[in-house]
């Protein structure tokens, strides 16, 4: 098989694996994870179940698909915070800022699509812990640069980076930020942010 016939292969299966998961979402986000069925996904898209599982060998893999979907899309708003021409601090600020907003808007904004952020974590599938593993990275690298421009006291950023994650870990965790919507004893989101990046000037 040529190289043009093997892209358009490629390309196919592509755009395949995009309408099965399109649907999937829209199914989840309507019915719910645990009522969503391969067969359900397959109606939608007018194929038999058959053709799904050519692509996907069972509802967890179109799951863990979608999860690592939307966590790209959470990675590369990190990622081009961690561009912009910024001072470390505030791309931080900014960087917990818009993943708490977009936690609010993305995983609790409908509760079917909280359920299955929930299962993820809950399996903890490794694209989560991959995930966590590039943004600490992204961090790591931002506080590495407030060090240099002595904006930030000396310290191993890589160990900063990861005591940052986990003093910001209820802003950014679905089902932290959905237990502490509602609680009037909970730090806000300003006053933590200015708290961690205090820390990281002493």
């Amino acid at each position: 098989m040529n190289d043009i016939a093997e892209n358009t292969l490629d390309v196919t299966r592509q755009e395949n694996v995009t309408r099965i998961l399109d649907a999937a979402e829209r199914l989840f986000r309507h019915y719910g994870y645990s009522k969503t069925t391969v067969a359900d996904i397959a109606r939608d898209l007018g194929m038999s179940p058959a053709n799904i599982y050519r692509f996907f060998a069972s509802k967890v893999e179109i799951h863990q698909a979608l999860c690592g979907r939307m966590l790209a899309t959470c990675y590369q708003l990190a990622y081009d915070i961690r561009h912009q021409p910024l001072s470390a601090s505030e791309r931080l600020r900014l960087y917990v800022e818009t993943q708490y907003q977009w936690t609010m808007d993305t995983m609790l904004d409908e509760m079917k699509v909280h359920e299955m952020i929930v299962v993820a974590i809950e399996r903890d599938w490794h694209v989560i812990e991959k995930h966590i593993d590039r943004v600490h990275d992204l961090i790591a690298e931002i506080i590495a640069e407030g060090i240099a421009a002595g904006e930030f006291a000396e310290q191993d950023p890589v160990v900063a980076s990861r005591c940052f994650g986990a003093a910001t870990i209820n802003l950014c965790h679905p089902q932290m930020v959905a237990q502490c919507l509602a609680k009037t004893n909970r730090a806000s989101v300003d006053e933590l942010i200015d708290y961690v990046i205090r820390a990281l000037k002493k």
